[in-house]
């Protein structure tokens, strides 16, 4: 499906939001004071073994988050949906997230992807956080959170994204330079996604894979197919039991398998290497954050492993997937383009000088970036398995029960959002003064918010810094993004657990310079 017609379904959201917000409003001042039973929670029609047989079929839904608007519409702010043996509690209120967060208990529990369960079973590995519960979980990501998550970890490994997402710019504008009619247009999805993993490959494991260059080794080559297969499989595995699929999707999982075997084993040598030259006692500084974890010597190798192997697999899409929606969504928006270009031109010399100045000298891309997550959410919801009872909407429900915030429907409710269809980064920067908080959920929230989101933060703020303003001082050449073209793909299966995408997947993007530093530049091309 062509890149556009994916996005009109994505953008199709807010002609529904505008029909059904008022609804949402009148029912909620209607609710019911006494607490409700459960079984009184609105059900979502149909057969719930037929919806799982749907969903296999389909390999997931593509429009399920436009399915899931349209129930909210028909039952409310609150409905079960129940598919196959799960049943699961559906909300996309800010104040059912607040509950949410405060019912969020010592262990948060949530549910595991089976393929990647699976396949560490099946070989007796260690699990990562990603894959655990209870209190191994907590014990590991307490030793994690320092090295990976706190803003001096991010201090640490920001000046090696840095230098790749300076690398990227360079090879995009000597390309740029070479074509006689000073414009390009390219299939940018395989660049930013050799981008996304060369950058986190250097912040975990402190190895360059020469990802941005004409030949890069057939070991990243494999590493990428690897990476590419897992994904695939994964979304083709992960909504059917195994004890069925293993007879009808025996090919998946053998390539599933392969792929992860292949991702273990390049971790495995990635890691020996850094473990050899720790021993060896040579001068070292800062080379990323499975050498930090390594010499504070509190977790097991095979922990460490684990979680880095985690760190690896899911920082792909949820990088690359919000990087080319902003792309997207500043070709569509020129003025917010030339915005953010000149805040990177008044950024850019305090930034070359100290790198670790990008988190505070950005805000309108930080905002924009909040934006684009808001719009095209990377997973649609956010889910918790409730450890102990509590009230939603004045129903009752009981410790065990899954609840999942759907991230499509909060973002796109003009309720919670003026004009929500509109691409406005500013309204993040106008709420800070406001006494009032916008949700932004796109990493999850509490103890189990993602362990990689300030890495995957990182990398996308210093790509787009880079590529907004590229050289530095006033009168250099710069690129004009105009527009993403309509290019025929099929796209790619989606990061486990994400749901539907507007994926630019195979979809061309031009690029227009060199022009100097001051001028409009051209005019978008709708």
């Amino acid at each position: 499906m062509a890149l556009w017609a994916k996005a009109e379904l994505w953008m199709a959201g807010p002609r529904l939001a505008l029909r059904w917000a008022h609804s949402l409003a009148t029912r909620e001042s209607a609710a019911h004071k006494a607490v409700l039973p459960f079984e009184a929670i609105p059900r979502c029609p149909g057969n719930r073994w037929l919806r799982l047989l749907d969903i296999w079929k389909e390999q997931g839904l593509e429009d399920l988050h436009l399915q899931m608007q349209q129930i909210f519409q028909e039952l409310g702010p609150i409905f079960r949906y129940d598919v196959g043996r799960k049943h699961i509690v559906l909300v996309m209120l800010p104040e059912d997230v607040e509950r949410l967060k405060q019912a969020d208990g010592y262990l948060p529990h949530r549910t595991v992807l089976e393929p990647w369960l699976a396949h560490r079973q099946h070989h007796g590995h260690k699990c990562g956080v990603f894959l655990l519960n209870g209190p191994e979980w907590r014990s590991d990501r307490l030793r994690l959170n320092p090295d990976v998550l706190s803003l001096q970890a991010v201090q640490k490994y920001l000046p090696m994204v840095d230098s790749v997402a300076r690398d990227f710019c360079k090879i995009l504008l000597s390309k740029v330079l070479q074509n006689a009619r000073g414009s390009l247009t390219l299939d940018i999805q395989p660049s930013i996604f050799n981008y996304t993993i060369e950058a986190s490959n250097l912040a975990l494991f402190g190895e360059r894979l020469g990802l941005l260059g004409h030949s890069p080794s057939a070991a990243s080559l494999n590493f990428i197919h690897a990476l590419e297969v897992m994904l695939k499989t994964t979304a083709q595995l992960m909504f059917m039991p195994r004890s069925l699929s293993r007879w009808t999707s025996h090919s998946a999982w053998k390539a599933h398998f392969e792929a992860w075997d292949y991702i273990f084993q390049y971790a495995n040598n990635s890691i020996q290497k850094i473990y050899q030259e720790l021993a060896l006692g040579r001068p070292r500084n800062y080379s990323g954050i499975v050498a930090e974890l390594l010499l504070h010597a509190d977790m097991t190798l095979d922990s460490i492993r684990a979680s880095s192997i985690d760190l690896t697999a899911g920082s792909v899409d949820t990088t690359a997937y919000p990087l080319l929606m902003t792309l997207f969504e500043l070709a569509r928006n020129p003025d917010v383009q030339q915005a953010l270009r000149q805040e990177s031109l008044l950024a850019d010399t305090a930034i070359s000088e100290n790198p670790q100045r990008a988190s505070t000298e950005l805000p309108l891309l930080r905002a924009a970036l909040k934006e684009t997550l808001r719009l095209y959410p990377v997973g649609i919801f956010v889910e918790r398995q409730v450890s102990s009872n509590l009230v939603m909407r004045n129903y009752h429900i009981p410790a065990g029960t899954l609840v999942q915030v759907q991230l499509y429907c909060l973002g796109r409710n003009p309720a919670v959002f003026t004009r929500p269809e509109r691409y406005h980064p500013q309204r993040w920067l106008d709420n800070r003064g406001s006494g009032t908080r916008i949700p932004s959920l796109a990493f999850g929230f509490g103890p189990r918010q993602c362990l990689g989101r300030r890495l995957a933060e990182t990398e996308m703020l210093l790509l787009l810094h880079h590529v907004s303003g590229l050289g530095g001082a006033a009168g250099e050449t710069r690129l004009h993004w105009t527009r993403i073209v309509d290019g025929e793909g099929t796209g790619r299966a989606g990061r486990p657990g994400s749901g539907p995408r507007a994926s630019p997947f195979a979809a061309p993007a031009r690029l227009v310079g060199p022009w100097r530093a001051g001028e409009a530049g051209p005019g978008p091309r709708r």
